[in-house]
C-alpha cells in the first residue's frame, strides 16, 4: 500500500509499504480521508519523546472496518485501561504513555496511523460515523473531541460569555461548539489579517489581539488554543472576576509563562486549568452535535490532495498557502 512515512526526524517520503496486520484488540481501517495537523510538524521535528521512527503520521482520519460497512471517525488516545488516569477516565493521561507493551498508543504518535491507505487502528479509538455525516467530515472527529473537552473542563453553561482565542482549525471547533452549548455571545480573538476575517461566520464577534484590553474582565470561560504566551496571559485578562480560564493551545514544551501579576488569579478568584486531547469518548458526543447541524466543518477544509502529492499539501499547510487551515489527503485518489 502507499503510505506517508517520516523515516526519520526531519524527513518524509510517499513510499510502498506493508499493507498492517491488525493485531490483538485492532482492526484493519480503509482510510478514506486523513488531515495535516500542527502536530505533525512537531511528530516530524522529534519532538514528542514516545515517538519511534520510522513511523506512518496522521491522526485526524476516517474511514471503513475493511470486511464489513461499517463507517467509521477515530480519536488519538487509547490508554492502558490499568493505571490509575485510565481507571478514571482520563485515557488521554495514561501513566504507561508510549508503552505498547501495556496496552496504550497514541495513533500517528507512537503507532502508525492515518496517512496511509490502510490502517491498524484499536477498536476502542472508533467511532460511528452517522449516516450523514461524510468521511471528509470524519476526519474532524478527534478535533471536535479536543475542543468539546476544553469546553467542558471550563464547564461551559447556557449564556455564558465565551472567548475563543485562536482562529485556528480547532478553535474554529470550539466556537461553534460554544455556539451549539448554549452561549450568549461568542467571541474569536486571533492576529489581524485574512485569516481572521474568515472566521467570522464562527462567532459573534471577532478581534484581533490590539482590541483585547478593551474587553479585559468580561468573559465567563476562555479557552485559548493558541498556544503562545502572549495568547495565555491574553485569556487571564480577559476572564471575569470568578471565571474560567482553559489553556489548550501549549502541548508541546518550550513555551514559558511570564510577565503575569499572580494576583490577576488568586484576587480574581480565576479558576485557570490546562485541556489536553480528550478522554471519556468525549469525541463520540462531539459527532452528534455535528450530525444535527452544530457544527459545520466543511468550509474549513480548504485544500485537498490525493497521498501521492504529500509534499505538495505539506508546503501548503505550514506555508498557509491561499489561507489554508486544513488540508486534507485523499488515500486511493489519484
Amino acid at each position: 500500500m502507499r503510505a506517508v512515512v517520516f523515516p526519520r526526524p526531519g524527513a518524509f517520503e510517499v513510499a510502498d509499504v506493508p499493507r498492517p496486520e491488525p493485531g490483538p484488540g485492532q482492526v484493519l481501517v480503509r482510510v478514506r480521508a486523513c488531515m495535516i495537523c500542527a502536530t505533525d510538524k512537531k511528530i516530524l521535528d522529534g519532538r514528542f519523546a514516545g515517538t519511534r521512527f520510522p513511523i506512518v503520521p496522521g491522526h485526524e482520519m476516517a474511514g471503513e472496518v475493511v470486511g464489513t460497512d461499517r463507517r467509521v471517525g477515530v480519536e488519538v488516545h487509547v490508554g492502558c485501561g490499568t493505571c490509575d488516569r485510565c481507571r478514571e477516565g482520563l485515557y488521554n493521561l495514561c501513566l504507561n504513555y508510549g508503552r505498547r507493551e501495556t496496552g496504550h498508543a497514541h495513533i500517528g504518535f507512537t503507532i502508525d496511523g492515518g496517512l496511509a491507505e490502510y490502517a491498524a487502528i484499536p477498536a476502542s479509538a472508533l467511532h460511528d460515523l452517522p449516516a450523514h455525516v461524510s468521511f471528509e467530515e470524519g476526519a474532524w472527529t478527534d478535533n471536535l473531541g479536543v475542543a468539546l473537552w476544553a469546553l467542558e473542563r471550563g464547564r461551559i453553561a447556557a449564556g455564558d460569555r465565551v472567548v475563543v482565542i485562536g482562529p485556528g482549525a480547532i478553535g474554529l471547533c470550539a466556537s461553534q461548539l460554544a455556539r451549539a452549548l448554549g452561549a450568549a455571545c461568542v467571541t474569536l480573538v486571533g492576529h489581524a489579517g485574512a485569516r481572521l476575517e474568515r472566521a467570522r461566520p464562527f462567532a459573534d464577534e471577532v478581534l484581533d489581539e490590539a482590541q483585547v484590553e478593551a474587553r479585559a474582565g468580561t468573559a465567563d470561560l476562555v479557552v485559548e488554543f493558541a498556544g503562545t504566551a502572549q495568547a495565555a496571559r491574553d485569556a487571564l485578562r480577559l476572564a471575569r472576576r470568578g471565571g474560567r480560564v482553559v489553556l489548550g493551545g501549549a502541548t508541546g514544551q518550550g513555551v514559558e509563562l511570564s510577565g503575569v501579576d499572580l494576583s490577576t488569579i488568586v484576587r480574581g478568584h480565576l479558576d485557570v486549568m490546562g485541556s489536553v486531547a480528550n478522554p471519556k469518548g468525549v469525541s463520540g458526543r462531539a459527532l452528534t452535535v455535528l450530525a444535527r447541524g452544530g457544527v459545520d466543518v466543511r468550509p474549513l477544509i480548504t485544500h485537498r490532495f490525493p497521498l501521492d502529492r504529500f509534499a505538495d499539501a505539506w508546503a501548503t499547510f505550514l506555508e498557509r498557502r491561499d489561507g489554508a487551515i486544513r488540508v486534507m489527503l485523499l488515500p486511493g485518489e489519484n
